[in-house]
């Protein structure tokens, strides 16, 4: 039997309730310390708020007698998690050649190099090899770490958020609806933590906001014409891995670079902007998630 649209309504604001009850604690820990990354080996700040959004689901499907299989677990055609996999990182790529070639920030950090070499024991490899492996062996194992973080909130957003989103609204809608509750859910790790590269906060919050509402669009998509959340965990796990432990570490501070890298400059922004665009003229191809 379909869901009637009230009764969607309620799922989603029973899960929203759900998340903010289990996200809320969390905060007040966070911004104790002022750092995501406290915790304990295994069990940080940062672990437990990626993993409300899954639990505020199972919670709200348990619930709401809703089928935990109805959440997406199907891979879906292989060519959306290629995708899923890859875009991240060709659209990150684009954003730091623009960076690194306008001296908005250099190419490349020799620290940064050097720690990787000496913690692989390739103190004799040139670093431009060292740079290869470390991209290779990330792009490969460091995933699974990554996935396994991103997987919490994709449970949640993409699993059982965005599909009942779009059963009452146009995948437009939807992507917006999402922009807001994703970016609500950062809000407070940037504002009472360090989740930030440390630009003013008013011009991290509006870059980072932008780079939010821009992604729900193409996480949107690939969920809706997939089929599979795990498009949307790849697509996280991805943009997090080579952002955070790739490009942006490899960039060297030319002096006012903080304005331009990562999730909180300008450049990665206005980049995933242009990939949301192109996801938003391709939305005739989605299927419909209608309720009656």
């Amino acid at each position: 039997m379909s869901e009637t649209k009230s009764q969607v309504r309620k799922n989603i604001a029973v899960y929203l309730f759900f998340t903010a009850l289990l996200c809320t604690p969390i905060y007040y820990l966070i911004a104790q310390t002022g750092n995501m990354a406290s915790g304990a080996p295994g069990v940080t700040y940062t672990l437990m708020i990626m993993w409300c959004p899954a639990l505020a689901a199972i919670l709200t499907c348990w619930l709401l007698k809703i089928k935990l299989s109805t959440l997406g677990w199907k891979w879906g055609p292989k060519k959306y998690l290629w995708w899923s996999y890859l875009l991240p990182f060709l659209y990150a790529l684009v954003a730091y050649l623009i960076i690194w070639i306008s001296g908005k920030g250099g190419f490349y950090n020799k620290e940064t190099v050097d720690k990787i070499a000496k913690g692989f024991g390739w103190h004799n490899l040139p670093d431009g090899l060292v740079i290869f492996l470390y991209l290779v062996l990330l792009g490969a194992f460091g995933m699974a770490r990554s996935l396994s973080s991103a997987l919490g909130e994709e449970i949640g957003w993409r699993g059982f958020l965005t599909p009942q989103l779009a059963k009452i609204s146009s995948y437009t809608t939807t992507s917006l609806i999402m922009g807001v509750v994703w970016s609500l859910y950062h809000y407070p790790l940037m504002i009472f933590a360090n989740y930030n590269n440390g630009a003013p906060a008013w011009y991290s919050l509006t870059c980072f906001t932008v780079m939010i509402f821009a992604s729900c669009f193409i996480f949107t998509w690939f969920r809706m014409k997939s089929g599979s959340l795990w498009t949307g965990a790849l697509l996280h796990a991805s943009h997090n891995l080579f952002i955070q432990w790739i490009f942006t570490p490899l960039t060297v501070d030319t002096g006012d670079t903080k304005y331009y890298i990562d999730e909180f400059g300008a450049i990665l922004p206005a980049i995933t902007v242009i990939v949301a665009v192109i996801c938003w003229l391709k939305r005739k191809e989605l299927p419909i998630f209608a309720a009656s």
